[in-house]
């Protein structure tokens, strides 16, 4: 009896042992799926809670009558859209749902009225639905279903807008009109082939629109279609097989539309074309470095364009008349995009980030070159000193190639050599910039780990030549470039080469698998988020507005050759090399890289007895979203470089 009672009491010492030790460890939420991931205690979400809190803010919309603005931010578990009505002023937010909210349109003669587009647990099928601002009340305006919808472009007199949808059959994006107060008497306008095409402009009197069609990142082209007949020209040469010519405008000259386009040069330029002579004049020639954007103010008389400097963004202002155009100086340096003009076009807005600071919205005033601050972000508990700084640093490739990245060194209160993550960006034809590093500011700063973010070939931002140098067969060599930054770490006598290890995302996630394999005794470990496993069974499944595009980039795996060559260059066929523990994340409903690509992975490399760990987001898609759910990832990822990377 004694000896039943007493391992009674051993039993529940032991179970009370447990609960405790249960209340210590952060538990994932019920949306996460979880395996082989280690126990992170609540004292690490405590130390990285400083770097976890910042929060920015980008421009979705200027209103059309006041001097206001909707912007999107995040204070709970997503970024919505807020009302922001001065300088600092307070920002009120005006839609309050799971899934976040980033794009609005007004209507553009009162601006009564929003409409805003939104998807499901990051399934990419965006609905539009218009908000009344008075009663905050949202309103479905397309089908709700398996459909991508956006794109919109308003008639001038806000009776209805132009938009495009993949909802005849989920892989075209045609052209449809709606009154979006009489949403059922949406008709379509023009159907297309491809899932590529998209709306650029529309002209005053809403007869005309210019429409894009994106073939790959390196070829597009520009059609002109009639509204009233569905009449579509093409504007560009259709035989032009690798140039892009994209972002077109209307100009207030007759004849006379504006685009970006990198036809006879090696960077993309702003151009006008003459639309009776069909000549193409170009305006930014002397800038040796991508255009990546413009915007006209409403009357066309006034213009500011973005350049891409060594993924740096540069702000110009250009007279539409006279082409002439000039830098704004008094922009601190950093990342700008998001600009609008305001309804009189003597202002406009913009988003700005640096590597000190978060996402921003600022407001241009062009005639005093005046910059005001409209929202102040919250960066959590982080100072300044906490954040590293990204350095320009370059290397030689295999081919002798020049590569290039950023180096975010670690705080210089650590010693010694330094361990080194990788972070690889996706696309492929991403570009790694000088950006703000946000939570990523702990691996720095409190783990003592360099970040370096590499371009590889195939990025983008570095000319035409350099983004086409990873296509089809070439696709290995990008790996490589990887391979000469392990060499190249290996020759700075602050870092450690037996300490690093590779992450990345989509594309950057078939490259963190690609280079586990290639380079497995130079690596420690590998994050491998949201990534493509296998060339093949990814163009099967990916959604299928998707596919073609993608198939220009990576190759027509209904080419025999091309498919044995996907083959033997996937990761998933080549797990007998991978030594290494590897980290998979991946959202259940990611519509461009299936969670297929994860799971095929993970239980290959499970079932050689590798080490995996695994996290899969039910709610989420290409990437996580929602805080909780990116709070775990980072806790996780952490835990991974302790237990991996660090010892």
């Amino acid at each position: 009896m004694k000896k039943r009672f007493f391992f009674l009491i051993v039993l529940l010492f032991g179970l009370c042992l447990q609960a405790q030790d249960k209340k210590n460890v952060i538990v994932p939420n019920e949306n996460l799926i979880s395996e082989n991931i280690a126990e992170i205690p609540k004292e690490l979400a405590v130390q990285v809670k400083k770097y976890s809190e910042a929060r920015g803010a980008s421009l979705s919309e200027v209103n059309p009558i006041k001097n206001e603005i909707i912007i999107a931010t995040r204070f709970g578990s997503t970024s919505q859209l807020h009302k922001v009505s001065q300088p600092l002023g307070a920002r009120k937010q005006i839609t309050f749902f799971d899934e976040p909210v980033g794009s609005a349109s007004y209507e553009p003669t009162k601006g009564d009225y929003l409409v805003y587009s939104k998807d499901i647990g990051g399934n990419e099928f965006g609905q539009l639905f218009k908000l009344d601002l008075k009663t905050l009340k949202s309103t479905l305006l397309t089908d709700g279903g398996r459909s991508q919808n956006g794109g919109i472009n308003w008639k001038k007199d806000g009776s209805g807008f132009y938009f495009t949808s993949t909802k005849r059959n989920g892989g075209d994006r045609d052209i449809y009109y709606m009154n979006p107060n009489d949403p059922k008497s949406t008709k379509l306008v023009l159907e297309v082939k491809g899932g590529g095409w998209s709306i650029q402009d529309i002209s005053n009197d809403g007869k005309k629109l210019l429409i894009g069609e994106y073939v790959s990142a390196n070829e597009s082209h520009i059609w002109l279609l009639e509204t009233e007949t569905s009449k579509l020209t093409a504007i560009t040469n259709r035989n032009d097989k690798s140039v892009v010519q994209t972002n077109a405008g209307f100009s207030n000259i007759a004849d006379e539309i504006w685009f970006i386009t990198d036809k006879d040069n090696e960077f993309q330029r702003l151009a006008t074309f003459n639309l009776a002579t069909k000549t193409t004049t170009y305006h930014t020639s002397s800038i040796p470095c991508n255009v990546e954007d413009y915007v006209l103010s409403e009357d066309k008389k006034q213009m500011v364009f973005i350049t891409n400097e060594g993924g740096l963004n540069k702000l110009y202002v250009l007279n539409p008349v006279s082409k002439i155009n000039s830098e704004v100086k008094n922009i601190p340096v950093g990342l700008i995009g998001g600009i609008n003009f305001t309804k009189d076009g003597q202002s406009l807005f913009f988003t700005q980030s640096t590597a000190d600071s978060s996402s921003d919205v600022y407001k241009l005033v062009l005639k005093t070159n005046k910059i005001e601050r409209w929202t102040e972000s919250e960066l959590g508990e982080m100072q300044k000193e906490d954040m590293s700084s990204p350095k320009f640093i370059e290397w030689k490739s295999f081919d002798n190639l020049k590569i290039s990245g950023f180096y975010y060194p670690a705080s210089a209160k650590f010693t010694g050599k330094r361990p080194v993550l990788i972070s690889i960006h996706g696309g492929p034809e991403g570009q790694s910039m000088a950006s703000f590093l946000g939570s990523n500011n702990y691996y720095t700063n409190e783990m003592g780990v360099v970040i370096i973010s590499p371009n590889v070939r195939g990025s983008s931002g570095f000319g035409k030549t350099y983004i086409a140098k990873d296509n089809g067969f070439l696709r290995e060599d990008s790996v490589k470039d990887i391979g000469a930054l392990l060499d190249w770490i290996a020759l700075q006598p602050e870092l450690d080469k037996e300490r690093i290890m590779i992450m990345g995302g989509s594309y950057g996630g078939y490259m963190t698998l690609a280079t586990a394999f290639h380079y497995a005794d130079r690596i420690k470990c590998s994050v491998d988020i949201v990534g493509i496993s296998n060339f093949n069974t990814f163009l099967k499944n990916t959604e299928q507005y998707r596919r073609d595009l993608r198939r220009v980039e990576y190759g027509d795996e209904r080419e025999p050759e091309m498919y044995a060559f996907l083959e033997k260059i996937s990761p998933l066929n080549n797990t007998d090399k991978i030594k290494k523990p590897m980290f998979i994340i991946q959202g259940t409903n990611d519509p461009r890289v299936p969670v297929t690509e994860a799971t095929q992975m993970r239980d290959k490399l499970k079932a050689q007895g590798n080490t995996v760990w695994y996290l899969e987001a039910k709610d989420e898609g290409h990437g996580f979203r929602k805080k909780a759910n990116v709070d775990y990832q980072r806790l996780a990822v952490i835990r991974f470089m302790e237990e991996y990377l660090l010892k």
